[in-house]
């Protein structure tokens, strides 16, 4: 699995970053949707790796994703910034086409 970051997108990740967060980590929100397979391929930003993180490839950030939600994200995706939210895409599609900055510095 491999994510690339465009500029945009890293000069925002890097000045909301105030907390010097660690790792992009690709994650499937699930969070009121009424269930595990109902959601939304998102990111947050956290400090610590979990045993249960596996590596994403990216040359920008360093990158990690739950294992068991990787069926939920394309095996080559973008983040972009555009308009004042991020963009997750692949070459098949929008995966999330409005991520807000407050949400991925829970």
């Amino acid at each position: 699995m491999k994510l690339s970051i465009t500029e945009s997108a890293l000069e925002k990740i890097n000045k909301i970053n105030q907390a010097n967060h660690t790792y992009i980590l690709l994650r499937y929100d699930t969070k009121g949707m009424g269930c595990a397979v109902s959601g939304l391929p998102t990111f947050s930003l956290i400090s610590e790796r979990e045993n249960r993180h596996i590596d994403v490839e990216n040359e920008q950030f360093p990158t990690l994703i739950t294992e068991v939600q990787a069926v939920f994200f394309a095996e080559n995706m973008k983040l972009d910034y555009i308009n004042g939210m991020f963009r997750l895409s692949s070459p098949e599609g929008i995966l999330n086409p409005f991520i807000p900055t407050v949400g991925i510095l829970e």
